[in-house]
């Protein structure tokens, strides 16, 4: 599923093509249902068609797109959806079910090989529902140690359960939890209220270092991911837990074999060695020597 890396990754793609661009017609294909409202009673295609993008921005795992009449064309990905750029004249692509067609000669196509995807015509009040539903992003100046120690006080479940949580920290999926758990050192079934504030600022530190690093590879491919030109994104040869366990990999660190569990519904991967399940003593062990900053590099309005 694509996470914060690859759902920015396109926002950035798109921006600077759609924005001051008119729709000037929309073609849908074999599954309509696609592309919604939540206004009841209302076509969203044709509330569509002659309005102009305006903005672009992000939250969580959703891409806004904002249009000139004040509504917003909200997308979420899911599993396998794709957004992709394409000259109007050229044939549909596999697996496209709406093409938005720009008064620049291209179209914004949308393409879903398992169709949980959805577009959805939605207005300022959802949107502000939207982001008080979710949590901070995880590059947000709110978001500390401190506060995240808050939120997690009363939570016994699993840290990487919490981690997973859209309302308490917003754009987080399985990739990068594997990943910044294991640089942080911090086993996947560790109860969250045990996680002192030093263990957390390793946390959010590893967070934010590998979603950074993501994002400068333009995201994370392992079968369907494709920005908007069609490109792959280039992270996954970088990962350093994720899915290494069935490859037979060992800790890049400390030798030992890596290991694959189930938390929450999800494989994870760890390192039993360097990740124990158990509450240390006050002495947390920092990253890899790697620094991370804690903002979203190249600008994100999300």
């Amino acid at each position: 599923m694509p996470e914060l890396p690859e759902v920015e990754t396109v926002r950035r793609i798109l921006h600077p093509v759609i924005v001051g661009q008119a729709i000037q017609g929309i073609t849908l294909g074999t599954f309509p249902e696609v592309i919604g409202s939540t206004m009841e009673g209302l076509d969203p295609v044709a509330l569509l068609i002659g309005q102009s993008f305006t903005d672009t921005s992000r939250r969580g795992k959703y891409l806004i797109l904002h249009l000139d009449n004040g509504l917003y064309l909200i997308v979420h990905l899911r599993m396998t959806g794709r957004l992709l750029l394409i000259p109007s004249i050229d044939p549909p692509v596999r697996f496209q079910y709406v093409a938005i067609h720009l008064g620049n000669g291209l179209d914004l196509r949308f393409g879903d090989q398992r169709k949980f995807g959805r577009l959805i015509l939605s207005t300022p009040d959802d949107v502000t529902q939207l982001d008080r539903r979710l949590g901070p992003e995880p590059f947000a100046s709110s978001l500390n140690a401190s506060t995240l120690r808050a939120v997690l006080a009363n939570r016994p479940g699993k840290i990487k359960n919490a981690l997973l949580d859209q309302g308490v920290i917003a754009g987080l999926g399985n990739i990068y939890v594997d990943e910044a758990l294991y640089r942080a050192r911090i086993h996947p079934e560790r109860p969250s209220n045990t996680l002192a504030v030093d263990e957390l600022k390793r946390v959010l530190r590893a967070v934010r270092l590998v979603l950074n690093q993501s994002l400068a590879r333009q995201g994370t491919t392992f079968s369907s991911f494709e920005n908007p030109y069609g490109e792959q994104g280039t992270n996954a040869s970088f990962l350093r837990a994720y899915g290494r366990a069935s490859a037979g990999g060992l800790c890049l660190r400390c030798g030992a074999p890596m290991e694959r569990i189930v938390v929450g519904g999800r494989g994870t991967t760890f390192c039993p060695r360097c990740q124990v399940n158990r509450i240390p003593s006050p002495n947390p062990q920092e990253l890899d020597g790697e620094s991370s900053s804690t903002r979203l590099p190249n600008g994100s309005n999300s």
